[in-house]
């Protein structure tokens, strides 16, 4: 992000704080970064080449996944926790295959906010909007007028959770408060999801990423196949089930690292 002597960053943006948003922006190679984001980040990068293959299989996957829903019929999402925006956006891929989809963003982050708000300027007024609600605030993202008109009987809804899980912690039970989510949607609705592992780390090495996030404005906490398993209990797995982000119907040649991916990723379907 440039910003100039005269017009420094906005204090809430805190840019001496890395901020995970802004470091996954610096992954996929965005300039929405400050340096303290980007010497965190390169801490990162520093354990190994999947962390950035890794980021850029979760975008892919997000696209995918948003593409195979919209074709099922899909034409409201719910997207918590979506980072800095960046090409290939939920609800351009949703409104190229329904126009008159709806597309909800909440995060609850200013500086994802601002630049979320930005590049919606100028869309269809209604069909796409941008909340401020907090994922570990179950009740008060479902209490949102949008959210609750998205929620309304008779249309199946997506509910987006990319690269989000790993930043709710253990004593904040993420179970729960996906569980709540996946109550308040409409039967035959959707939920896909993505989340960060160390299931391919080598034997001591799984700690060292969340060790540079705990200096971040979010903390990490990864979590193994089997954990990440439970928070689709209970629903229906779409081909190919739960596998690495690159393994999620890919539409190009397998590389060689698609299997250690650090991310899992699944969508399932709420019977």
């Amino acid at each position: 992000m440039s910003w100039s002597d005269d017009t420094p960053p906005p204090a809430e943006l805190h840019p001496e704080i890395p901020h995970p948003a802004r470091m996954y922006d610096y992954y996929l190679g965005g300039k929405d970064n400050f340096p303290a984001d980007r010497e965190a980040a390169e801490k990162v990068l520093a354990l190994g080449p999947l962390v950035r293959i890794s980021a850029r299989a979760n975008r892919a996957f997000l696209q995918r996944a948003v593409q195979r829903l919209s074709e099922l019929g899909v034409k409201r999402f719910i997207d918590i926790g979506t980072g800095i925006p960046t090409a290939g956006n939920t609800h351009e891929i949703a409104q190229r295959v329904h126009p008159d989809a709806e597309v909800a963003y909440l995060d609850n982050d200013p500086i994802v906010l601002v630049h979320s708000r930005a590049l919606l300027a100028g869309t269809a007024p209604g069909r796409t909007t941008v909340i401020r609600a907090d994922l570990r605030e179950p009740k008060v993202v479902l209490a949102d007028p949008t959210i609750q008109r998205l929620l309304e009987p008779g249309e199946p809804v997506a509910l987006l959770l990319f690269a989000v899980l790993h930043f709710i912690d253990d004593a904040d039970d993420p179970y729960a408060l996906v569980r709540e989510l996946l109550d308040a949607l409409p039967a035959g609705s959707y939920l896909a999801l993505s989340h960060a592992t160390a299931d391919f780390a080598a034997q001591g090495e799984g700690g060292r990423g969340p060790a540079i996030y705990r200096a971040a404005s979010a903390q990490l906490t990864l979590r193994g196949k089997d954990e990440v398993a439970r928070f689709v209990e209970g629903l229906e797995l779409l081909e190919p089930g739960l596998v690495t982000a690159a393994q999620w119907r890919p539409d190009q040649p397998p590389a060689d690292t698609d299997p250690q991916v650090a991310i899992w990723a699944a969508v399932a379907r709420k019977p």
